[in-house]
């Protein structure tokens, strides 16, 4: 079997790099990237700053108390945006196959590629090309499998590059922390730690029937990666536009509250998809249909986000504009267009550290239990949602329109 060659591509701390090329000043200086209010969080923050324990997803004013003296800056997700695609650029014309799987992060697959070029020569010079041609700094990882590819890239930087020898997986990710492997959050490291495991070595020596039965089929999936082995495909990165959903009544209405509760699951479901595929909306666009076919549209622009509470009025605005003849009512639908990529990662400059909190939170239980598990009382009209995630070359999300 031919060994799969894959490589990692991460830009580092993306936000701060671009604010650097943009003020030159701003280089060797601690800076924090963020909501600048005290319920703000920070979204980036460059190594100097790291050295005072301060990490993204950190609370602004904790990291102020840690790093008086960092360069607070409010971030600008359409110039973090126009960046990210300037290396994807480059990227596509160097490259048969490569995955975005958020708006710094890239996997490569250069497999069979060894037969024209070396593999790790080639990557190295893409990273120097994107390096040269950006400004901005790159890391990567190379290995058989996405899993070590990843890990290893966390080795590697600040702007560097690590090559993992098909047959070394095991030896290199032994002595490294459990909180390395991908997917493991604070909960599950937590659990680990109680069962005195902190180095992968450990993990290794284990048997999987064991972590199988402490930690379910997650439990699988750790061993798996602290193995090395990670069988998932690159897959090819196709940029989407737009998401929308449609609902046709089976029978024609004039029930405004019924209404308005499946605008509100359209539009919760459609934003929870933005955020699970790392994707903000700048255009919101809203459809109606009258029994008599007569069909009409309205759309707005809104500041790139991903948050229900900054989308869901905006919709219900647009169909209280086009619902003035209150007529029969045959079909609605919502949808969300000028895509870009960064969904969490950019919804963090929201100056509200308790909703990013609570629709963090909102969405694992969805990730876990499914799409409907916890819903707005107001989009208790809709049934059920599809669980399809649209940025993985899934079919887009309907609403389902179940019969009584």
């Amino acid at each position: 079997m031919t060994h799969r060659t894959i490589v990692h591509m991460d830009l580092d701390t993306f936000f701060v790099s671009c604010e650097r090329l943009l003020d030159s000043r701003l280089i060797g200086k601690p800076v924090l990237i963020g909501g600048t209010s005290d319920r703000g969080v920070v979204a980036s923050c460059s190594y100097e700053a790291r050295k005072f324990g301060v990490h993204s997803a950190m609370p602004m004013r904790m990291a102020k108390m840690l790093c008086p003296e960092a360069i607070i800056l409010r971030g600008n997700s359409g110039i973090y945006t126009n960046f990210s695609k300037d290396v994807t650029n480059v990227i596509k014309e160097s490259v048969p196959l490569y995955e975005k799987t958020s708006i710094d992060e890239f996997y490569i697959d250069l497999t069979g590629m060894d037969k024209f070029f070396g593999c790790h020569k080639l990557a190295s010079e893409l990273r120097q090309r994107i390096i040269k041609e950006t400004g901005l700094p790159i890391s990567f990882g190379l290995s058989v499998n996405k899993t070590v590819s990843k890990i290893a890239t966390g080795e590697a930087k600040p702007n560097n590059e690590i090559r993992i020898l098909s047959g070394t997986e095991k030896p290199f990710l032994a002595p490294l922390s459990v909180r390395k492997i991908p997917m493991v959050g604070e909960i599950t490291y937590k659990a680990l730690c109680d069962l005195g495991v902190k180095r992968i070595k450990t993990i290794q020596e284990m048997p999987m029937e064991l972590m199988h039965r402490v930690l379910g089929k997650n439990g699988l999936s750790i061993w798996k990666k602290a193995n090395g082995i990670d069988n998932s495909p690159v897959i090819q990165y196709h940029e989407r536009k737009s998401i929308s959903t449609e609902r046709t009544f089976n029978k024609d209405t004039t029930d405004v509250l019924k209404l308005k509760g499946i605008i509100v699951a359209m539009a919760e479901n459609l934003a929870y998809q933005l955020r699970r595929g790392n994707k903000l909306t700048a255009c919101i666009t809203f459809k109606l249909r009258y029994s008599d076919f007569q069909t009409y549209t309205q759309q707005q622009r809104i500041p790139y986000s991903a948050m229900d509470h900054n989308i869901i009025p905006v919709v219900l605005d647009l169909f209280h504009k086009l619902y003035n003849r209150r007529l029969l009512v045959r079909l609605i639908g919502v949808k969300f267009s000028h895509l870009v990529e960064g969904g969490h990662q950019i919804n963090l400059f929201e100056d509200n550290e308790k909703r990013l909190h609570l629709s963090e939170a909102i969405d694992k239980m969805r990730e876990r239990y499914g799409d409907r598990a916890v819903i707005t009382a107001a989009g208790m009209e809709a049934k059920s949602i599809s669980r399809w995630n649209p940025f993985t070359g899934e079919p887009p999300p309907l609403l389902a329109n179940r019969r009584r």
